[in-house]
């Protein structure tokens, strides 16, 4: 018969061999071929998606406008501008009534929820260098810090004494936008420890990265971003902070300034900026993120408003 079709014998048996092996497995040999065939290119050629650490302004990730970037670990980093600072600062300034009204109750849930986040990120956070007992140290102060929100104005306000018959009430309330320029000597614990009090009492904030620091930080803002933080409340700029800080210290819309990871030349030039605005100022000095950090940072953006009201007849 095979020589009259002019067929390989041994092919034919091949052939029906695996006719009958598809039959068992139901599954057609050419297509387990190829499936087979797609399977061993994309192992070997598929090309892993890198990431871009990209800035955190109004809850958005943009580029710098300017198109620069710098490079820390081998990772693409965006280097902000001049004008990245005043989208931040716009962004600040535009969440900030919307967030300082918001009741404390609400605004402690909102940072027990950046917790949370973080919480979930504590791989990430470990593969980037921080130790392990610095990220649990960073999840411990907000929680610690969110606990503080509906409790601050009971500790600084008040019914104060006075002679006649008034009423004569004081009550705490947020400064408004307050730069921040992130420790050095802490990526996570000092970011967490620097932003939280600000925000917590009802402060927007725009953050200057450390320079050394721009993927905990840019990791950080993400999981804020995930969070039911509202866009603008944090503004979150990576870079050189030597450049960018002069301008923020300046700016006339920026009400206060943290100089936290200022070194001591720097501090002291935007200190002479902010006199400019009378912006209230928190000088840099040697801190140990890991004690307790007490009640200096909460106060330290708070203004208090004092009300008269008559009382009797």
């Amino acid at each position: 018969m095979s020589e009259l079709t002019g067929q390989n014998p041994d092919a034919a048996t091949r052939g029906q061999n695996r006719a009958s092996r598809s039959e068992l497995t139901g599954q057609n040999p050419d297509a387990a071929t190829r499936g087979q065939n797609r399977a061993s290119r994309s192992g070997s050629s598929r090309l892993a998606v890198r990431k871009t650490y990209k800035l955190f302004i109004g809850g958005a990730f943009p580029r710098s406008e300017s198109g620069r970037t710098y490079v820390v670990n081998d990772n693409n980093v965006a280097l902000a501008s001049r004008k990245d600072l005043r989208d931040a600062v716009v962004a600040a300034r535009k969440a900030f009534p919307g967030w300082s009204g918001a009741t404390a109750y609400n605004r402690g849930q909102v940072v027990y929820r950046i917790a949370e986040m973080a919480e979930a990120r504590r791989k990430e956070f470990k593969s980037l260098g921080v130790p392990s007992d610095e990220v649990d140290a960073a999840i411990d102060r907000l929680v610690w810090y969110a606990g503080w929100s509906d409790k601050i104005a009971q500790v600084l306000g008040g019914a104060n004494p006075v002679a006649g018959p008034y009423l004569n009430i004081s009550s705490p309330e947020p400064t408004g936008v307050v730069g921040v320029l992130a420790p050095a000597d802490s990526a996570l614990l000092g970011l967490v420890s620097v932003v939280a009090p600000a925000i917590v009492t009802g402060n927007t904030v725009v953050v200057l990265a450390a320079e050394a620091h721009p993927l905990v930080a840019v990791t950080f803002a993400e999981a804020l971003a995930t969070s039911d933080v509202p866009g603008g409340v944090v503004n979150l700029l990576t870079g050189r902070p030597a450049e960018t800080a002069p301008w923020l210290a300046s700016h006339a819309d920026v009400n206060a300034l943290d100089l936290a990871g200022a070194a001591t030349d720097l501090a002291r030039d935007l200190e002479i900026a902010a006199a400019g605005t009378l912006k209230r100022v928190l000088r840099p000095a040697p801190a140990d993120w890991h004690a307790d950090p007490g009640l200096t940072r909460l106060t330290a953006f708070l203004e208090t408003k004092t009300v008269w009201h008559p009382k009797g007849v």
